[in-house]
């Protein structure tokens, strides 16, 4: 799996994207990332509505081999 950047990190926000593409990208973060954690910010049981923030740092030593 390739490692994210921080340059690709603002690809994520380009919508619209199927889930599993989402689910693709975010699992590269979270795999390129020497420390990740989550943070929901609310859930609206009644439309099934929710905001979740990821935060971490990306490993950019590991990164930067695979410019190479």
């Amino acid at each position: 799996m390739p490692r994210f950047r921080m340059e690709d990190l603002k690809t994520i926000e380009h919508a619209p994207t199927s889930p599993a593409t989402l689910r693709s990208k975010i699992a590269q973060v979270i795999l390129s990332s020497t420390h990740a954690r989550c943070h929901v910010e609310s859930i609206d049981p009644e439309t099934g509505e929710y905001r979740v923030v990821l935060q971490g740092i990306l490993d950019r030593e590991a990164s930067r081999f695979n410019e190479f």
